[in-house]
């Protein structure tokens, strides 16, 4: 019965209370997840970060500050947002890949720590700062994580950090201008299966660490695998645990003093959090199959359709099990807008309770890397957003309106 409510709350009055389309998130899950991570790490001096591209709605920030999470940025703008949300500039890493360096120079003088993750980068914030501003360092450790290549990060090919075999170019720049290098960081990707990857990562990572002599921080990043449906493989948090907690407090006592283990998790604390709340416009029975079009497209959620995501999809308004039928369930957007891939990575079709025009069409783990890459296209309205906390529903984020869309055209004549 709770996969048809959140915290006790009818999926369908939500939708019915807000309109569709609708993303809802789950407060208690988001709780949970930041449990379950301190949990695994309980015998380590642990810092979480979220890394807040995942879902930036100022309410979900103010959550993570709530219980002592800390935050890392990729923009400006996410910055700021940071600090609407109440957090200081000594709880916000700043990680950006290929930005301008005025960016970086912002990020310095509001009191970050800054990730360098190019040689270009580590050799002009030596230039300007010399040793008077800490920093970290993006490392690539050349580990591919298993998942989907599209989201994996530290693999020799990718753009994010600097190539650990570059190690002499950096440690002659961090001399060359007396650098304060605190911390080592890298991140494998996202969904990353195998805890060999995580391993293997770090040992890379904590090798290099030697060479710095100011280190107060290993960042190893996020990427863990959470489930999308019934069976699915995730990472195991106790194994993962387990492995780099004795591997860091190893590294910790060679190196003669305790560090600090941050993580940035994004898809991990607030994915599975996340429901998306669409409804039925039409049931399309074709001679090949049978399409449920909804009210919403890869406008709101691209997911599927970038990386072929599989999203599990149910009816919200039927809960009779006896009568099912495969559907393949599309968007309104004039583009093909699949939102029922299978696991394999293909567009396919979802057995499901039988849909009526008019039925709420669920789509789960909907709390990560969905709003937040959301767009206007077809000049469509973006949805509205609600927080259920402590068994209440929020209004978190106002549906746009025309207004929004127009709001910074400009009418000249032609």
């Amino acid at each position: 019965m709770s996969y048809y409510h959140i915290q006790s709350i009818p999926l369908t009055d939500l939708a019915e209370q807000f309109g569709t389309p609708l993303y809802v998130y789950d407060a208690n899950k988001i709780i949970e997840k930041i449990s379950i991570l301190r949990d695994s790490f309980k015998n380590v001096n642990l810092k979480i970060k979220y890394a807040c591209k995942a879902n930036t709605n100022l309410a979900i920030l103010k959550l993570m500050r709530k219980h002592g999470v800390e935050i890392d940025v990729v923009s400006p703008e996410e910055l700021r947002l940071a600090m609407m949300a109440g957090f200081e500039g000594s709880q916000i890493t700043f990680t950006p890949s290929g930005v301008s360096f005025d960016e970086i120079e912002l990020a310095a003088e509001l009191g970050t720590r800054i990730n360098l993750d190019n040689l270009d980068v580590l050799e002009k914030f030596g230039q300007r700062y010399g040793s008077t501003k800490e920093a970290l360092i993006r490392l690539k450790p050349h580990v591919f994580g298993g998942g989907n290549e599209k989201i994996m990060t530290a693999h020799p090919e990718s753009k994010f950090g600097i190539s650990i075999h570059q190690k002499e170019e950096i440690l002659a720049i961090v001399e060359k201008y007396d650098m304060k290098i605190i911390g080592l960081h890298q991140h494998t990707g996202s969904d990353v299966k195998n805890a060999d990857a995580f391993t293997q990562a770090a040992t890379a990572i904590l090798e290099m660490a030697f060479s710095f002599k100011d280190l107060e921080i290993i960042d190893l990043g996020g990427g863990f695998k959470v489930a999308y449906q019934d069976g699915d493989v995730v990472t195991d948090m106790a194994k993962v645990g387990e492995i780099l907690t004795s591997a860091f407090l190893n590294f910790s006592k060679k190196y003669g003093r305790d560090l600090q283990l941050w993580f940035e998790p994004g898809k991990f604390l607030v994915s599975e959090a996340g429901t998306f709340l669409t409804t039925a416009n039409v049931v399309k029975i074709d001679p090949i199959k049978t399409f449920v079009g909804v009210n919403s497209g890869l406008n709101h959620l691209g997911r599927p359709m970038m990386y072929g995501a599989f999203h599990d999809i149910f009816n919200a308004s039927n809960q009779n099990e006896t009568e099912k039928n495969e559907y393949r369930v599309v968007g309104y957007i004039c583009e093909t807008d699949t939102f029922s891939w299978t696991p394999e990575g293909k567009q396919g079709e979802r057995l499901m309770n039988k849909v009526t025009a008019g039925d709420i069409i669920a789509i789960k783990n909907a709390g990560a890397y969905c709003f937040s890459m959301a767009s206007q296209y077809n000049s469509r309205l973006l949805p509205a957003e609600v927080l259920v906390l402590e068994g209440e529903a929020k209004l978190i984020r106002k549906r746009d309106t025309f207004e929004d869309i127009v709001r910074n055209l400009i009418d000249i004549e032609v």
